[in-house]
């Protein structure tokens, strides 16, 4: 059974009620059972954490090592500026797929580049909450392919 671990950034805790006109009124509650249901469908078993705080998060993905086989992360504003999170997905050698609700690239100016991005296999955005949906069947599949997933 593969194991994923969902990794959501700053403010995400908030989903439903912040700017919902950027972000939907999906909750991260809602948001997370979904993708359990998601999961259990494709035999995968999913670690889902939320933090605020940027070591926290990076603690996370360096613990993911021990137990994961792909990352699903979405970064929030960490993704524009945060060179401690990009440097620890590179470190961790897993699969990363980056997922961001609103379509980060027809916002505002800073938002349109992710310092994250380069180190992840792929980034979906713009689908409010069936990003991740979509992130998670793509990491799927790719770990499906990926010779490095069926060495382990």
């Amino acid at each position: 059974m593969k194991q994923i671990l969902i990794l959501h950034g700053p403010n995400l805790n908030l989903l439903g009620t912040r700017e919902p006109a950027v972000y939907g009124r999906t909750s991260l509650t809602d948001i997370d059972q979904g993708l359990r249901e998601a999961a259990a469908q494709a035999d995968a078993e999913l670690v889902i954490r939320q933090s605020n705080h940027e070591g926290e998060l990076i603690d996370t993905l360096h613990d993911a090592r021990q137990y994961a086989d792909g990352v699903l992360i979405n970064p929030g504003a960490l993704t524009h500026y945060s060179y401690a999170l990009r440097d620890a997905i590179a470190a961790i050698g897993l699969p990363v797929v980056e997922v961001h609700l609103s379509n980060v690239h027809a916002r505002e100016e800073f938002r349109r580049h992710s310092v994250t991005a380069p180190v992840c296999i792929g980034q979906i955005a713009g689908f409010g909450a069936n990003s991740y949906y979509l992130a998670l069947q793509a990491l799927l599949q790719y770990l499906d392919l990926s010779p490095r997933a069926k060495g382990n």
